[in-house]
């Protein structure tokens, strides 16, 4: 798939809302939903490398995987790394259960579960959740499989 700066525009105008949303600005009190706009980017790219490899007939389950796994696990296993010497100084025991059961919850990408489970997103109480916005990590991730393991079934 050829680059597309439109993309990385469209990432940029769907980004702002949301980091000013964090920051508390009033103004954009609504901007989480922008997120969706976030899970359709990330849909189209992969719907699109997947039918250009389907179409080419070099689609690999294999392949697809490894390259989500070289892509995001860098980065998560550092914000990880990053966040337990700052949960173990700053949060209180039960907190520090939480954020173990949180640790877990996102090396396995479910952490949407979890936290869904345990309180809605804008209660008080999540400000000492230090992986909170992995929620949306989860939810990539799970379509990745599903969409990935789909598409390898539906070639067997």
């Amino acid at each position: 798939m050829t680059y597309r700066k439109e993309i990385d525009g469209l990432r940029a105008v769907a980004l702002l809302p949301v980091i000013f949303y964090h920051s508390k600005f009033a103004l954009f009190s609504g901007a989480f939903v922008m997120l969706d706009v976030f899970f359709v980017i990330s849909g189209y790219l992969i719907s699109s490398l997947i039918i250009k490899e389907l179409k080419a007939g070099s689609f690999s389950i294999a392949r697809f995987y490894e390259r989500r796994v070289r892509r995001i696990l860098p980065v998560l296993f550092f914000v990880i790394a990053v966040c337990i010497p700052f949960a173990w100084m700053w949060l209180m025991p039960l907190e520090l259960i939480q954020f173990s059961k949180s640790l877990v919850a996102v090396s396995l990408f479910s952490s949407n579960f979890l936290f869904w489970r345990e309180s809605g997103y804008f209660e008080p109480v999540n400000e000492l959740k230090p992986l909170l916005h992995t929620w949306s990590l989860g939810v990539e991730e799970q379509f990745y499989f599903l969409h990935g393991s789909g598409n390898f079934c539906w070639e067997c």
